[in-house]
């Protein structure tokens, strides 16, 4: 057999793999309420709010402080992960999206999270944020990210090993880091689908390269 044809029949091969690979996640891709796990993220807010315009900026940057918030709350598959799998989506009461106001301040980001990922935890509007509210409640920030008000200069491993000492049961692979080149952006807390701590999946355990990021403080006020 000449090299051409090998390379033709291994590429025919190889594209038959993948495609296999593809239908048989396809066989659930985005059905609303078939997915493995959670992932819960929690926004460093004083960072968002260095980079934030316009509506959001307004809304979640304004005099009333935060420390990290609720992002959202995300099914995932072991490989990869769904997303607005009703379209178009159930419409969200402006009441349930008044009431996660404490948790996920800009109504724009309550919208926007039901649209792209609570439509695909097979719940109900309301019982899909009293499960966001629940995670949420599951997580102890640890006390010197309450409420800092100064820069904190920190590593990824810092961070991973405090949320690890303030909350019994997380182990290194359930938590990551998202950061931009300088600032810590996001936690990230993975959850099995009756929320108690997990494994990341591979994909998802992707983490933050910088070596050391800044904590930006807390602006003054009650921390929410």
């Amino acid at each position: 057999m000449s090299r051409s044809v090998g390379w033709i029949i291994f590429s025919i091969a190889a594209l038959g793999m993948m495609f296999g690979v593809a239908d048989a996640q396809d066989r659930r891709q985005n059905t609303p309420g078939q997915f493995d796990y959670y992932v819960l993220s929690l926004s460093w807010s004083p960072s968002f709010c260095e980079t934030a315009t316009g509506n959001a900026s307004r809304q979640q940057c304004g005099p009333r402080p935060f420390s990290f918030v609720v992002h959202g709350l995300w099914p995932q598959y072991e490989r990869g992960f769904p997303e607005s799998c009703q379209v178009p989506p159930p419409r969200l009461d402006r009441r349930i999206m008044s009431s996660m106001l404490d948790l996920m301040p800009a109504p724009g980001l309550i919208f926007h999270e039901w649209d792209q990922h609570g439509t695909c935890s097979g719940l109900q509007p309301r019982e899909y944020f009293d499960v966001v509210r629940k995670a949420r409640a599951s997580v102890k920030i640890p006390q010197q990210y309450a409420n800092p008000t100064m820069p904190l200069n920190v590593t990824p491993n810092q961070v991973i090993g405090a949320f690890i000492n303030a909350n019994e049961g997380l182990a290194p692979t359930g938590i990551t880091i998202d950061c931009d080149r300088t600032r810590l952006r996001e936690v990230r807390i993975c959850f099995s689908r009756d929320l108690k701590f997990r494994e990341c999946s591979r994909g998802a355990q992707r983490s933050c390269r910088t070596e050391t990021l800044i904590m930006p403080p807390v602006r003054g006020g009650r921390v929410f």
